[in-house]
C-alpha cells in the first residue's frame, strides 16, 4: 500500500457511464477520497458505499470529492450506483492495474483489499487506511477527513 506523503499515481479508468476519468481530472475539483472496494452488490461493499453516501453532504461541504474503484465493469457500477442512489463516481479497474499501482491487490493477487486514501490537490497522499473487513474503520476515516477540512467557500 502506498505510504502517506508519497505522490499518488495518475491513472485513467472508465466511470459508471464509460467516460474516461483520470486522477488529475478528479483532483481538479479539489482533494479526493479515493476508496478501493472488492465488488458491487456485496453486503460489506454495499454497506460501505451507503455509509459514504450518507456522509456525502458533509464531504461536499468540506470541499472533498469521492471516487470508488473496483474491478467490475461500468454497467455493474451504473446499476450499483442507481440502486443505492450513490452521488459519487465509481471507476472500473477490470484489469486491476490501478489496484496494483496503489498496492491494494488482495492476497495472492486475488481481488482487491478494502483501502481508502485521502489525496490532496497536489496528488500527495495525506492519509491512508487498509482495514479489509472493518468497514466501520473506513467510515471513521472519512469522518476524520471531513473534520480536518474547512468548509468549502
Amino acid at each position: 500500500m502506498l505510504a502517506i506523503g508519497t505522490r499518488a499515481p495518475d491513472f485513467t479508468l472508465p466511470d459508471q457511464e464509460g467516460r474516461t476519468v483520470t486522477l488529475l481530472h478528479l483532483l481538479s475539483r479539489g482533494p479526493l477520497i479515493l476508496y478501493f472496494y472488492p465488488a458491487d452488490f456485496t453486503a460489506g461493499c454495499t454497506r460501505e458505499a451507503c455509509q459514504i453516501r450518507d456522509l456525502y453532504p458533509q464531504i461536499e461541504t468540506a470541499g472533498l470529492q469521492v471516487a470508488g474503484v473496483s474491478p467490475q465493469n461500468p454497467a455493474s457500477h451504473r446499476a450499483f450506483r442507481e440502486k443505492y442512489h450513490l452521488p459519487f463516481t465509481l471507476l472500473s479497474d477490470e484489469e486491476r492495474c490501478v489496484a496494483d499501482l496503489y498496492g491494494v491487490r488482495g492476497p495472492f493477487g486475488l481481488g482487491l483489499r478494502r483501502a481508502t486514501f485521502l489525496i490532496d490537490s497536489a496528488a500527495t497522499i495525506e492519509d491512508a487506511l487498509c482495514a479489509d473487513l472493518r468497514i466501520a474503520a473506513h467510515t471513521r476515516f472519512v469522518r476524520s477527513a471531513v473534520a480536518g477540512r474547512r468548509p468549502a467557500a
